[in-house]
């Protein structure tokens, strides 16, 4: 399967964060040719502590999926029990650095395009799983991945390429879990790549800036049910508290030193029509490109929902399922990007403005915080419409740019 084969592949069958089963049993299948040591389960990630954790049915879903798409059923019944993460270690034949490079798997909630104007629709790779589409590259990314895995099979390279195949970027939570199982200890360069972004097609930034360091939650309001009618006094609206933290969150003060960002991304309430709410749940994001402004910023949107389910007389209950921090690129790794992609004949620019998060970010961290390199490379994908939207589609002609860049960075 070629490069574009299987970045098809990967589209028409996305998965959602920690339920990417086929996705890592394609990964496991094309990565066991290859001269390399594979680490799955506990070895690549920690299911501990992990928030928001796909339930027993939403797991068994997308492994009857895997197995009904052709993926290994024995790999699909051990990723399900142990985590989807996939880390292959390859070793070049001089002494050299070790290197990560971050390839991310899954899917979103999103329902693809169906008209002939998409591409994916038009050329008969659309989503096959209702409800689901990958709208933002990780597909391509995979496929950039393996085919750079099998690109340096020859090991004719110095040090190590440690390839890590990520769960759940989307809501920032796979590089947490894997990083408890120290996917990134030794590492002196960490490269996280990442298709479209708004840069013109074909160009390559050799990092990026203005990435959001990120939180996020998911609160619950406990009430008291009641008629809404004959006794409304004895309720306790679940549904009134959170709709005022709705607007409390949206309310609050900007800052003058870093660019900050709030969203309520969903707001549910089950019930009736003439019964006083008991029950309430919102999702919502703080995000600032200042890390410690937005541990800030985090705790005054606590506040408004503590203060929100105080005024009510409910409970609420805080939990924060995922997050990411802000990066700066180092510009050694900066340099040597630019030298890859010019020696390719590609476009390029130094830096280009992110305007998202990436928990990519938290490995580059680490790597950081150990003495390393890390940067965070884009490549143009000439996007029709924006990320995360069921238009969004990848020029395929970015993918082998990606390939080649990653390749000639590692080959030295």
């Amino acid at each position: 399967m070629d490069l574009v084969s299987l970045r098809r592949d990967v589209h028409a069958h996305p998965e959602p964060a920690f339920c990417e089963l086929r996705t890592a049993a394609l990964v496991l299948s094309r990565l066991r040719k290859l001269p390399v040591r594979l680490r799955m389960g506990p070895e690549a990630m920690r299911l501990e502590g992990i928030p928001a954790y796909p339930d027993e049915q939403a797991l068994e879903r997308f492994a009857g999926l895997a197995v009904a798409n052709g993926a290994d059923a024995t790999d699909v019944e051990t990723l399900a029990a142990q985590g989807t993460a996939v880390i292959a270690d390859l070793e070049g034949t001089r002494p050299g650095p070790t290197w990560a490079l971050r390839f991310d798997m899954d899917a979103l909630p999103v329902a693809e395009a169906e008209d002939g104007g998409h591409v994916p629709a038009a050329a008969g790779f659309r989503s096959d799983y209702p409800g689901f589409m990958h709208a933002c590259g990780h597909d391509g990314h995979v496929a950039i991945g393996l085919t750079l895995a099998e690109r340096l099979a020859d090991r004719d390279f110095p040090g190590t390429v440690r390839f890590l195949f990520q769960p759940a970027e989307e809501g920032g939570r796979g590089a947490r879990a894997m990083l408890g199982a120290g996917a990134v200890d030794g590492v002196d360069r960490f490269v996280a790549m990442h298709l479209g972004l708004d840069l013109a097609a074909g160009t390559v930034a050799a990092g990026i800036t203005g990435i959001f360091a990120t939180t996020k939650m998911r609160a619950r309001f406990t009430g008291v049910a009641s008629h809404a009618a004959a006794a409304p006094q004895d309720g306790r609206n679940a549904l009134l508290a959170a709709a005022t933290a709705v607007l409390g969150i949206h309310g609050l003060p900007r800052f003058s030193t870093a660019d900050t960002r709030v969203n309520v991304g969903t707001l549910h309430a089950p019930g009736n029509v003439n019964i006083v709410p008991a029950l309430a749940e919102l999702t919502c994001e703080a995000r600032s490109r200042d890390g410690a402004v937005n541990v800030d910023l985090t705790e005054r949107v606590k506040q408004v929902l503590r203060g929100a389910a105080e005024a009510q007389e409910v409970t609420v209950e805080i939990e924060e399922t995922g997050g990411s921090t802000s990066l700066d690129c180092d510009d050694e790794l900066l340099d040597a990007v630019l030298v890859a992609a010019k020696a390719g004949g590609h476009e390029t620019v130094r830096l280009h403005e992110m305007g998202g998060s990436d928990d990519a970010s938290l490995f580059a961290e680490v790597v950081q915080r150990a003495g390393g390199r890390a940067t965070y490379t884009v490549v143009g994908g000439g996007n029709p419409a924006p990320h995360h939207n069921p238009y969004f589609d990848v020029d395929e002609a970015a993918l082998p740019i990606g390939v080649d860049v990653l390749e000639r960075l590692v080959r030295g």
